[in-house]
């Protein structure tokens, strides 16, 4: 998957989790993009922990793989800068 691939796949997927965590209104579409790339990292290599595949393309796999790892990253965010959700 090519760079912008990997843009596409982390700004939906840092989307998505920044809703499920309750930061959509304050995130922006740099955060979610961030949020999803270093998600689907996370995703990856916990998924792997348990024998799954982590991010294997663009797909609803690695999608799924991303949001749970981007979900993970926005929780440790927030717990290190000690924001509450509004």
């Amino acid at each position: 998957m090519g760079i912008i691939g990997w843009i596409i796949l982390g700004g939906l997927a840092g989307w998505v989790a920044s809703m499920i965590a309750g930061t959509n209104g304050r995130q922006g579409l740099l955060g979610n993009i961030v949020a999803g790339i270093i998600g689907a990292f996370i995703g990856g290599f916990v998924f792997g922990l348990f024998g799954a595949n982590g991010v294997t393309g663009f797909n609803l796999w690695s999608f799924v793989v991303a949001v749970f790892g981007a979900v993970i990253a926005i929780s440790i965010w927030k717990a290190i800068t000690g924001r509450k959700v509004a």
